[in-house]
């Protein structure tokens, strides 16, 4: 499937260009996704622990320990996710290749269906037919891509998103540790990791609207709802804690 994989991309750069298609277009995704789950993650945590524990050394010791056990986390879910998609996709070009191989009759067939629903008269479909079929790896692109769903785009690098993923994360989580590091005091510290994790998520929300194409205010007051969300159970959390500890 290699050889399938090289011609699909050559066919993605050609005919779609957005940047969007492109392997460091879709890698947005992962980053955005991982920073922002790192921070919201980290900040909840943090602030959590803030309210039960008076030593920022301690909470920072905890934070920087969840930090990397949760850009692990990341880092195998999107390898194993990946993975498995590729695998998968794999598997059903290899069954379309052979019924290609073996079966062309009931194949053309099926193509002929899918040019009847895009509005193709029979005849206009004979013609297009003939020249779909007269490359059998423009062929399986055409029946991939038409009866599977399977587009270029899906193909991604396990390591390569789950590195994204996972040192999107770390990045992510460095914000609302960063304070702890400077003084013992944990309430005052959670308070300015609080301010310094909005400020951050704002940023982060910002930034999505290259991809999103929406309104940048607008991305980054969504993603600093959801960090007060987060921020709130974690002192919620932490309260309780520490009326479960007294």
């Amino acid at each position: 499937m290699k050889e399938y994989r090289a011609r699909v991309g050559h066919f993605s750069k050609r005919f779609h260009g957005e940047e969007w298609h492109t392997p460091k277009g879709r890698a947005i995704r992962e980053v955005v996704f991982g920073m922002n789950d790192g921070l919201i993650t980290t900040i909840g945590f943090v602030m959590g622990l803030a309210a039960s524990i008076k030593e920022s050394n301690l909470v920072l010791l905890a934070g920087i320990m969840a930090m990397f056990a949760g850009a692990i986390s990341m880092f195998f879910g999107a390898y194993i996710s990946t993975k498995s998609q590729s695998e998968y996709f794999d598997r059903e070009l290899r069954r379309e290749a052979r019924e290609i191989e073996e079966v062309p009759e009931k194949e053309i067939a099926e193509m002929q269906e899918i040019f009847a629903e895009k509005g193709f008269t029979k005849s206009e479909a004979d013609i297009l037919v003939k020249r779909v079929t007269s490359d059998k790896q423009h062929w399986l692109e055409f029946m991939a891509k038409e009866e599977l769903g399977i587009v270029p785009e899906t193909f991604d690098n396990p390591l390569k998103v789950g590195a994204t993923m996972g040192i999107s994360f770390l990045i992510g989580a460095l914000p609302p540790l960063l304070p702890f590091a400077f003084t013992h005091r944990a309430p005052l510290a959670a308070k300015v990791a609080g301010i310094v994790s909005l400020v951050a998520l704002f940023f982060i929300g910002a930034g999505r609207s290259k991809v999103t194409k929406l309104n940048w205010v607008r991305n980054g007051l969504e993603i600093m709802i959801i960090g007060i969300l987060a921020g709130s159970a974690g002192l919620l959390f932490g309260h309780f804690s520490s009326l479960i500890l007294k």
